[in-house]
């Protein structure tokens, strides 16, 4: 099979909020505490994420390892399930804290099961700066929401890939 025997990638363009979430020092506690407490660790963190994603209306679009990207048609419900996990996640005395980044935005759509654009990159690249039990979000996808989420402003941030700097919030419940 030759490269102009594969059939052209199917996209459109669709509406879509994500969110990144990323257990923060997985690496180091892996290391530190071996597989077994690794294993433990991402399980209740993965239970965490499918009970609120499925209460929520939120899909899990794949696992990351020791992090995650979820997918929501609206933003509403997925930026209230983020701050939810990230609340469980610390009640629940987790070994280790969360951290996540999300937005909102126009993207495409490719072959009926994965995303690209600047909406998903942008909270990839959020997720990435934000520190231990930090939500971050732009500012201006959290102005318009009818939530009970409490933003903290952040400030422009340079974000690699991306033009412009971006107004930043903290966002919490």
């Amino acid at each position: 099979m030759t490269m102009s025997d594969i059939p052209p990638a199917r996209g459109t363009r669709v509406f879509r909020s994500f969110a990144f979430l990323d257990l923060s020092g997985f690496t180091a506690f892996t290391d530190n505490h071996g597989d077994d407490q690794a294993v433990a660790t991402l399980s209740a963190f993965r239970l965490a994420v499918r009970s609120v994603a499925s209460a929520r209306g939120v899909r899990i679009a794949k696992w990351l390892g020791d992090g995650a990207m979820l997918v929501g048609v609206e933003p509403e419900p997925l930026f209230r399930a983020v701050v939810e996990i990230e609340d469980q996640i610390t009640r629940s005395g987790a070994a280790l804290p969360l951290r996540a980044g999300m937005t909102t935005g126009p993207v495409i759509l490719i072959d009926g099961d994965d995303y690209i654009g600047r909406a998903v990159n942008l909270a990839a690249r959020l997720c990435a700066i934000a520190e231990p039990h930090q939500v971050l979000a732009p500012a201006e996808d959290m102005a318009h929401l009818y939530i009970d989420i409490v933003t903290k402003p952040v400030g422009r941030i340079d974000i690699p890939g991306m033009e412009e700097p971006v107004e930043v919030v903290s966002v919490t419940r």
